[in-house]
């Protein structure tokens, strides 16, 4: 197995549409349906800023399952069409690796928590808020022309020092 490109990055506050997604592990089917309708909707967003990069934000709220975004960088003057929802991404500092097409997705995930381990960094948690999982908030950015079968697709995990 070829070794992961790991890149530490600071991105800027920004906001985000779509829909939001808030389900158990054993319903996560109906997530892919949610990812399929958002990469259609993405036509309603007048002022959207990177069409061709479709973003998954994953929250691990509860014990069972997790809350996930589909969304689009939106400028601030793009309303809220219906049935969708904004978020607000703080400036974050990511752990930033690539999924590679051909590669087991929960094996990517394990590497990340390897070298997480031995990194000196800290998952990123707000305040007050209680997580589950290892990699509590898991941002993923697919090209909108992804294959869906054997997706690729950059890994962003927000760290602290």
């Amino acid at each position: 197995m070829g070794s992961l490109q790991y890149e530490i990055v600071r991105l800027p506050a920004y906001r985000a549409i779509g829909l939001k997604w808030n389900g158990s592990y054993s319903e996560v089917g109906q997530l892919k349906e949610v990812i399929k309708e958002m990469a259609v909707r993405v036509q309603e967003l007048e002022n959207v800023i990177s069409p061709e990069i479709q973003l998954g934000l994953s929250y691990h709220l509860r014990p069972d399952g997790f809350t996930h975004y589909s969304v689009f960088k939106a400028g601030n003057n793009q309303f809220v069409p219906n049935g969708m929802v904004e978020i607000i991404v703080p400036e974050l500092t990511y752990l930033m690796t690539q999924h590679v097409k051909g590669q087991n997705i929960g094996q990517t995930y394990m590497n990340i928590q390897q070298w997480l381990k031995e990194s000196g960094y800290s998952i990123y948690k707000e305040d007050g808020i209680d997580y589950y999982d290892d990699l509590p908030i898991k941002h993923e950015k697919y090209p909108v022309n992804r294959d869906l079968t054997d997706p690729h697709f950059e890994i962003l995990i927000p760290i602290v020092k």
